[in-house]
């Protein structure tokens, strides 16, 4: 049997199967939204969430609308190509307002997130229903 060499593999398809978590933060018409959550420091801990991920070897991207904006603030933690082969799916979080479930969301996202480790326990409290459609929506 021979082996495809890995030149010949489209990038598309090589790219994925190395692909590592991927937090999604919702960036739309509620989350982030310093007029309807005032007290959260939307900018801030995004950064935050960013320069973890610069050390952590996951990545974070924005989304403009992942749904459900009555539980905004919302990320969604995607398994790396890895973690969704050992069983990984998509975590939705909601209420994503302070620093603490920033650092929680960081800090399970560098453990290597679905598939691979468990959520901490405070993270688990504020995991919501992903809403109909919501494949499109992250990307996956």
């Amino acid at each position: 049997m021979s082996s495809v060499p890995p030149s010949s593999v489209p990038r598309a398809l090589r790219d994925a199967s190395a692909r590592p978590c991927t937090v999604v933060v919702c960036r739309g018409c509620c989350c982030g939204n310093p007029a309807k959550y005032p007290g959260a420091d939307h900018l801030g801990g995004l950064a935050r969430l960013r320069a973890a991920a610069a050390e952590g070897g996951f990545e974070v991207c924005t989304s403009d609308c992942l749904g459900p904006c009555d539980q905004a603030n919302v990320m969604v933690v995607r398994p790396s190509a890895e973690g969704r082969r050992a069983g990984g799916r998509p975590a939705w979080i909601g209420f994503a307002l302070d620093d603490e479930c920033t650092a929680e969301v960081a800090e399970w996202a560098r453990a290597g997130g679905p598939g691979f480790a468990e959520p901490p326990l405070a993270l688990e409290l504020q995991m919501i229903r992903a809403p109909r459609g919501a494949r499109a929506r992250t990307g996956r």
